[in-house]
């Protein structure tokens, strides 16, 4: 059960559920009548009810549905190329329902499939929109873009998520203190520090480095920075889904009492829009990567900016109002595991994933995010375990993450961060072919 979707539920949900059961009672009473029919297809008129309610429950089932539209004329901006800066928006924007609904389509598939195989459907396709957007930057050579936009994911979930939850939360519960399960918020802010170590000792090994230059010896720590990262990430996932699943679940199992859900669609329906919506996602990233870089001129803003506030502000839109909603709930526990679950999900796999992903590819990314990022990560991940650290919430704490993240907008908003210079990464690249002979 999940509260970050922003799903219209009742009604239409009913009426699906009667078609399904409409057509399987038709299906297996013809098959009994026509038995010298190896095959029995459904009537046209079936099928049709059945595509209008899937296409009812897909586009319709939310609340956001009045963006799709933006969706096509985004494509049209750009094919007739009506201008950068409204390409760049118009695309944001049509990625919020996307974003959405990929998420309401993987819990779908995750009633087939089993709590198991659905968690970990769950937790591979949680934070799609940012690996999509990251791996383009990473083939179009942005490498900044590629990790402001997931350095921005974490700080919006841990600071921007987690704060507007705990404040809502706190509010309306001012009359009792809120609480949550301290075992998994621990076990994902250690992950959480681990990977903070992890982005910390590139930069601290580059500035170390005496004799020569240390590009080389940096790719090299962080290729294998990022592999033992992703063996324990995967260690999490055994550990979360398979030997300690009970911690997990611990706080999820009230509301499980309270209602059981049903599927609304049909597992190949829900495979067929998961793979749709994927495609028209990277298409809408595929236009925000290559129009950044001229909005940032046009308006006179960074890069840096637009990559680390705007884009997961917008992407996540629709996630982010989930997990206030669980918190308006008192469902803190659902509200801990959207944010900060979703934030140990990047830093600890989408991240090293991106890296042995550019490896593989022959393209240079290494774990060195600067000093001004790198710093405030730690930061971050230190406030936000300080935070957790005694199981209870109230508004104060949503305050004070509120406000850190207020601080580091303004933070990178006046800072102004010169565009990829593309030089310097031919430089980087031809000293790192010279030392390592083959693919990078």
């Amino acid at each position: 059960m999940s509260c970050r979707g922003v799903v219209n539920e009742g009604e239409g949900k009913g009426k699906c559920k009667e078609i399904y059961e409409q057509s399987s009672h038709n299906l297996s009473s013809s098959s009994l009548k026509s038995q010298t029919n190896k095959f029995h297809l459904l009537t046209l008129y079936e099928w049709l009810r059945l595509l209008l309610c899937n296409l009812h429950q897909v586009l319709l089932g939310t609340k956001l549905s009045l963006l799709f539209p933006l969706v096509p004329v985004a494509i049209l901006l750009d094919q007739f190329h009506l201008g950068n800066v409204w390409v760049f928006i118009i695309s944001l924007l049509g990625l919020a329902p996307l974003a959405e609904r990929l998420g309401f389509i993987t819990e779908q598939i995750a009633f087939y499939t089993g709590p198991t195989v659905g968690g970990l459907l769950n937790a591979t396709c949680g934070n799609a929109t940012e690996v999509i957007i990251a791996v383009i930057a990473l083939w179009h050579g942005k490498n900044n873009v590629v990790k402001y936009s997931l350095l921005g994911s974490v700080l919006s979930n841990l600071l921007l998520v987690l704060g507007t939850s705990l404040l809502c939360g706190g509010l309306a519960h001012m009359k009792k203190e809120q609480k949550f399960n301290t075992t998994a918020s621990g076990i994902n802010c250690s992950l959480l520090m681990m990977a903070s170590l992890s982005l910390m000792l590139p930069l601290a090994f580059k500035h170390s480095f005496i004799h020569g230059d240390a590009t080389v010896s940096v790719l090299k720590l962080s290729r294998f920075t990022s592999v033992i990262m992703l063996l324990a990430y995967g260690a999490y996932l055994f550990f979360q889904l398979s030997t300690h699943r009970q911690v997990f679940d611990e706080g999820q199992e009230t509301e499980d009492e309270e209602e059981e859900e049903e599927p609304c669609i049909g597992l190949i329906s829900s495979i067929i829009w998961l793979c749709a919506i994927t495609v028209v996602i990277s298409v809408l990233s595929q236009f925000v990567v290559v129009t950044i870089e001229d909005v940032a001129e046009s308006w006179g803003i960074s890069v840096s900016f637009i990559s680390i506030i705007l884009l997961p502000i917008v992407g996540n839109a629709a996630e982010h109002a989930g997990a206030v909603l669980c918190a308006l709930k008192n469902k803190l526990d659902i509200s801990l595991g959207i944010a900060v679950g979703s934030a140990t999900q990047i830093s600890m796999f989408v991240i090293p994933f991106i890296t042995v992903v550019a490896w593989i590819r022959d393209i240079y990314m290494d774990l060195d995010f600067h000093l001004l990022d790198t710093l405030i990560l730690f930061a971050t991940v230190l406030i936000t375990a300080g935070v957790l650290q005694d199981g209870n919430s109230n508004y104060m704490k949503g305050i004070v993450l509120l406000l850190c993240y207020f601080i580091i907008a303004a933070c990178f908003f006046l800072l102004q961060t010169p565009l990829t210079n593309e030089h310097e990464e031919v430089v980087i690249r031809e000293i790192v072919r010279a030392a390592i002979p083959g693919p990078l």
